[in-house]
This record gives structure tokens, sequence and C-alpha cells, in this order.
């Protein structure tokens, strides 16, 4: 559905413009699923990724996440640093929103890059959030301090966004994360 409002190949500011997908060739997996063309390969073994939308006037990316953040062994959050959200916030992004519901395991390390990710978010007001985590998952990333530095929990999560258009989803979750930051504001769905 999103695809008529934004293809990330298609942009000639995505660290992904001009890449050629094919529709029947199955080239990634995790361990031993097969992965739709579709999902990027951003250097980690277990974790590939979408965007579904990015807008440069209002500063704001949607990604969709599939499979395992390992931090342990790949240090995912390094790789998606480097190969993603650095080259996109040098295109002016500066919020993040991550669809989480088809990440199934997190592993942790330290939360360095996290805390230096938000910091420099900050200073833009922008931010970094998880939407629709499982809950072993929020666990874990709790347990590891992460929801110090990202916007995470019940109220993001539960957040029924295929059918909604990306600005109205943006909104949305700003919304839900101003009220977190004790600012009030009331849009809903």
């Amino acid at each position: 559905m999103w695809r008529d409002d934004y293809t990330a190949s298609e942009d000639e500011k995505s660290p992904f413009y001009g890449k050629q997908y094919s529709e029947f060739f199955f080239d990634k997996k995790i361990y031993n699923y097969l992965l739709h063309p579709q999902w990027e390969d951003i250097g980690s073994e277990t974790i590939f990724i979408k965007v579904l939308f990015v807008d440069y006037d209002l500063h704001y990316a949607i990604i969709e996440c599939i499979g395992e953040w390992n931090d342990t062994l790949n240090n995912d959050i390094e790789t998606l640093l480097l190969q993603l959200l650095q080259p996109m916030m040098a295109e002016g992004i500066h919020s993040f929103i991550f669809l989480m519901e088809a990440v199934f395991n997190f592993h942790g390390s330290d939360d360095l890059y996290y805390e230096e990710l938000a910091e420099n978010l900050d200073e833009k007001q922008g931010f970094l959030c998880f939407v629709n985590l499982l809950e072993p998952v929020q666990s874990e990333m709790e347990a590891h301090d992460i929801h110090k530095h990202v916007y995470m929990g019940a109220k993001l999560n539960h957040i029924a966004w295929r059918p909604q258009k990306p600005y109205h989803l943006y909104l949305y979750i700003k919304n839900i994360i101003n009220q977190m930051d004790g600012i009030v504001d009331f849009l809903e769905f």
C-alpha cells in the first residue's frame, strides 16, 4: 500500500537508490528461512530492513525490521547506524520509527551506541522509537537499558500501522512520544 507513496530504490537520497529487485529470486535468508527479495541486507546475518517511507520535509523515516536483533555477536546497532541511519541523517532525517513486530529475538551488549544516537537525534529534536515490540524482545532490551535511549513500551505496542497513511502514523507516534515526555496533545486514529 505504501509503495504508491514511496519506494527507496526510486529515492535519489536513499542508500538503496537504483537497486533492482527480483520478485522471483529469493537470495536472502535468516537461518533456514527465505525472505522476500525486497528486504534489504544491511550487512547483518540476522536482521533485515525495509525503508517503507521517508519524509524529508518533516525529517522522519519509517523502517520495518525482520529477524533477530543481535548486538552481542553482530553489533547490529552499529551496522544499522553505519549502513542506514548515518546516511539518512546526512540527508536531514532525524526521527526514526522502527516497526518491530517481526523481530523475534534480541541479544544485547552495552547501550553506548543507542545513547550516542539518542543524543545526536535529541540535538535536532528527533527521536528513535520501536513500535510493536514482542514482549520477550522488549524485556530483553529493557534489561540492557535500551529503553533509556529509545522510545518503546506499552503505548507504542499494538499499533495498527498498516491501514494508516505514513503521515498519520507519524503524527500518532509523535503524539505518544510527546505524552511520554509530558507534553499534552491529543490525536487518535
